[in-house]
């Protein structure tokens, strides 16, 4: 329901689904290619509950939501509606910079999951293995080792897939080319032109014998390369042949291309890249980490990261080792955390401290966007703090030659990552890093401070309470709470949706209804009613904000199996009748009844108790608020 109306509202903010070429999201932040910028409302969207600021670079609109961004996103598929129209006419007046960010960003993005996934499982491997817990011989570790190096190896197949959206060609055909340079076949003839020194050569042309297993560049050139021999295939064709013949002539001509010239010249330019980045490990070791640590941060914000990242990529592929994007990455983000975490020491502003505690967590296991667009660029200083923090640490780190194994995601948790085939002393140096990271730009930012009058605006903000007027501490009566419903009750952990089990729309319990009916639990506003009739958002005269949630995905119903008695906007007293569910028509849907009953407003709270019986009755206190 929360995330459903805010999907509106931002796509209201952001110039309606006529605006937006596409939308995508990371980790932490919706990202919108937009038609014209200028329809943006930004300062609406910032004024939101949920989102912590707004980017506009590399090409890309972006909100940042934080750790919920997913869910926002999900409701929002609901309400866009991208038309071919949307694609038309589209050139922004970018420069040439942001339109290579803005592509690279685009083929990286979505397959960040599989790699941090497949780059932990290597670094478990690699941590079982040092222990001794695991017989590396065995087909046991065999099995998991390659699990975790199919997505490296096949990496030019996902990069065909993701380029293909970006560039507009077919996402099949241009699979089947990553599949080309990867095929048994070739692999073999790569080898064994390499073991006699003899040739490989298509329509006498001759083919650089090049293994693109993990390689980047190629694969990326190549689909680009596609994007405009498709087209005008297309166009050339006999409409009544386009199924086969496109395909067909487009495999024809991109293949060879790829294999005699595009393949090789990718492969020149990734080494060439790689080759450079070796030299300067070698003749200047600490100036990379340096400067990734010190401005990582403004490279985030511009979204050049995403080149970083694939910097790292190739590197990892070429030589196995990356001292480009992980090391100098790992010890900004450890040092944004320790920024916002002197500043949630330091302040007296118990919501900035709040907001410094969980997004100084956050950037500390790898996320940095929360703490980055919520403290650090807000206030300045805590930036200063961090690419301080962020600058040292890099500096130790090459000085000291670490670099990582594996592709994860830059935060505590890829330590495994940075153990190598000489024991502990890479990992060492990696802990040392962090640490002095952390420490330099937690000191500093104790030492910097935040300017006194922008944080007097934030409590001034909070000031609404007359001090004259204002309870003593200690007055505040606790809020009772009583069922809406009859029946059994389970604590939110037991309710199997995330949403709800993880507290992510705030605290309460969840009840198992007997009869369906449900009524209203105390005096108050009906302050969101959909037409799927399956939940029910109730303003409190007493400040609660409490949300019903009739049954789990029973929005799918589409107000079947329900009869309302109340509108949006209605004034209920406790008691009244508001809803009747069907339960067995519902369950007849293979859906569960289980209702939560969210406190949505927690926050403004101390606590929220939950009642500790196992069955309760219409009018008995379920939930006691402090």
């Amino acid at each position: 329901m929360k995330y459903e109306k805010e999907a509106q509202e931002i796509l209201e903010y952001v110039g309606g689904s006529e605006n937006i070429k596409t939308v995508t999201h990371c980790a932490t932040r919706l990202r919108f290619t937009l038609k014209n910028d200028e329809l943006v409302k930004e300062e609406a969207l910032k004024n939101l509950a949920d989102v912590i600021g707004t980017v506009n670079q590399g090409g890309q609109f972006q909100i940042i939501i934080g750790n919920d961004v997913k869910y926002v996103y999900k409701a929002l598929q609901q309400f866009v509606n991208i038309s071919e129209e949307n694609d038309t006419g589209v050139n922004e007046n970018k420069t040439v910079l942001n339109k290579v960010l803005d592509t690279v960003a685009g083929i990286f993005v979505p397959i960040v999951p599989a790699l941090a996934g497949s780059g932990m499982l290597k670094a478990v491997l690699a941590i079982v293995a040092l222990l001794g817990w695991i017989n590396t011989d065995g087909q046991t570790y065999q099995i998991l080792n390659f699990v975790s190096d199919a997505i490296f190896y096949f990496l030019p197949m996902l990069l065909a897939h993701s380029a293909s959206v970006k560039f507009g060609t077919n996402p099949y055909l241009s699979i089947t080319i990553g599949g080309i340079l990867l095929h048994p076949t070739f692999t073999a003839m790569i080898t064994n032109a390499r073991e006699t020194g003899g040739t490989i050569q298509l329509f006498g042309l001759p083919v650089t014998p090049v293994n693109y297993g993990s390689s980047v560049i190629p694969i990326i050139l190549t689909i680009w390369f596609m994007s405009f021999i498709e087209p005008f295939v297309d166009k050339i064709v006999p409409k009544v042949t386009r199924i086969f013949s496109t395909p067909l002539i487009t495999l024809f001509i991109v293949a060879p291309v790829a294999l005699i010239v595009i393949g090789p010249l990718g492969t020149f330019l990734g080494d060439g890249l790689a080759g450079g980045i070796r030299w300067l490990d070698n003749y200047a070791s600490w100036l990379i980490p340096m400067v990734v640590g010190t401005f990582t941060p403004l490279l985030v914000m511009t979204g050049m990261h995403y080149a970083l990242i694939s910097i790292g990529i190739n590197s990892l592929a070429k030589f196995g080792f990356d001292t480009v994007a992980g090391p100098g990455m790992l010890v900004s983000n450890i040092a944004q955390g320790g920024a916002v975490l002197a500043v949630a020491l330091r302040s007296k502003n118990m919501k900035l401290r709040s907001l410094g505690i969980s997004t100084g967590i956050s950037a500390v296991l790898g996320i940095t966007e929360p703490a980055l667009y919520g403290i650090n660029l807000t206030y300045r200083k805590p930036l200063y703090s961090a690419m301080i923090g962020g600058g040292l640490g890099g500096l130790f780190l090459g000085i000291m030659g670490v670099g990582r194994y594996q592709q994860v995601p830059p935060g505590i948790l890829a330590l495994p990552s940075f153990i190598g085939e000489d024991g502990l002393s890479n990992l060492t140096y990696t802990i040392i890093g962090i640490v002095i990271a952390f420490v330099g730009a937690f000191v500093s930012q104790l030492f910097l401070g935040i300017d006194d009058k922008e944080d007097t605006i934030i409590e001034n903000e909070e000031a609404t309470i007359d001090p004259q007027t204002a309870p003593e501490v200690g007055a505040r009566e606790s809020i009772s709470v009583t069922s809406p419903m009859a029946g059994q009750v389970l604590s939110l952990s037991q309710v199997n949706d995330d949403v709800f089990s993880q507290k992510l729309l705030g605290e309460g319990l969840a009840i198992v209804p007997k009869d369906g009916l449900i009524y209203a639990p105390f005096d108050g506003v009906i302050s969101v009613f959909l037409e799927s009739k399956h939940a029910i958002g109730i303003v409190g005269s007493n400040g609660v904000e409490l949300l019903i949630h009739c049954g789990l995905d029973t929005v799918n119903l589409i107000g079947e199996g329900f009869v309302s008695h109340v509108n949006k906007g209605d004034t209920v007293k406790k008691g009244d009748l508001l809803l009747e569910m069907d339960i067995a028509y519902i369950r007849s849907k293979h859906l569960e009844t289980t209702t939560p009953i969210l406190v949505t407003n927690t926050k403004d709270y101390l606590e929220v108790l939950p009642t500790t019986e196992e069955e309760v009755q219409v009018g008995e206190v379920v939930l006691s608020i402090e």
